[in-house]
């Protein structure tokens, strides 16, 4: 996939250059416009920056002696890095228009923000129709309400912005299989459009163990109407991560997993039309293309 990187490399990058321009940013002497500037490349283990709806951006944010405060929107944003070269990796919503998009950037907590602006590029998605169950497509006033109050508690789920930070990005597959539905797919149910599709499905048989993709953290375990067994994991920094439509699940909240180790398995719960792993990746409170974090 193409990198969109429509500003110039940040300035200061090595030796005496780069230890006047930490003490020129220490003192508010740089130019906002020398940090207008996207990381196409960065360091071995971040995602691929595509920036495009449901794509990454990584923002440069040029040197500081202390991590800096992004926000999308009112939302954080994870920032790594070090006092040389600090970098944003910002999720993009789906629903993103095309065009200039901008995050918030404090030196620290307590300080001004200031706007750091970036081009979000377009990109088709394409469309899939599936014939389901009417009940999961209409829906009745009690699933409606079960529904309801599913979303909500998963919008306190997915608010989640824990330390200590993710050292790498980069994930494995969780299971093996041929990708069979695409991240943002617009699908359409029994003739009604739906919102478009927001993670990864991965062919699989029932009971296939599925494997962490990161260290992380077990956040919620439930029976989602839609999302059937469910199990998200917090690999710190607002990534989280998502597995649907599991038939078993061999963990529980507060769990911490390491890389590779299996913690549930694939099946055919909630809305599907068949047995496979939905999985999703979330920055900053917006669903992203796992693709971006599979190693290319």
């Amino acid at each position: 996939m193409p990198d969109y990187s429509p500003f110039p490399t940040p300035i200061a990058s090595h030796g005496a250059s780069r230890r006047t321009a930490l003490r020129a940013l220490s003192l508010g002497l740089l130019p906002t416009s020398a940090l207008l500037a996207q990381a196409a490349t960065g360091p071995k283990g971040w995602p691929q920056a595509l920036q495009v709806p449901g794509g990454v951006a990584r923002l440069a944010l040029g040197p500081a002696p202390e991590r800096p405060v992004v926000h999308a929107g009112d939302i954080p944003a994870l920032v790594l890095g070090d006092a040389h070269s600090w970098t944003a990796i910002v999720g993009i919503p789906l629903s993103a228009p095309v065009g200039e998009a901008h995050v918030a950037v404090q030196a620290t907590p307590s300080a001004p923000a200031r706007q750091l602006a970036y081009r979000v590029a377009a990109k088709r998605y394409s469309e899939q129709r599936l014939t389901v169950s009417p009940r999961t497509v209409d829906l009745a006033p009690e699933d409606l309400a079960r529904h309801e109050r599913e979303r909500a508690h998963q919008q306190q789920i997915m608010a989640s912005f824990s330390t200590p930070l993710p050292e790498q990005l980069l994930m494995q597959q969780p299971v093996p299989g041929r990708h069979s539905s695409s991240f943002g797919l617009r699908r359409v149910f029994n003739g009604q459009a739906r919102n478009p599709h927001s993670g990864m499905d991965i062919a699989a048989a029932t009971g296939t163990p599925v494997v962490a993709p990161l260290a992380g953290q077990v956040i919620d375990v439930g029976d989602y109407f839609f999302n059937g067994g469910t199990v998200w994991l917090d690999h710190g920094g607002g990534l989280l991560t998502l597995y649907c439509h599991l038939s078993r699940v061999d963990c529980q909240p507060g769990d911490r997993l390491q890389a590779g180790q299996h913690f549930c398995r694939v099946g055919a719960t909630g809305r599907v039309t068949g047995p496979h792993l939905h999985w999703g990746v979330m920055l900053n409170r917006t669903m992203v293309d796992p693709a971006l974090f599979l190693p290319a």
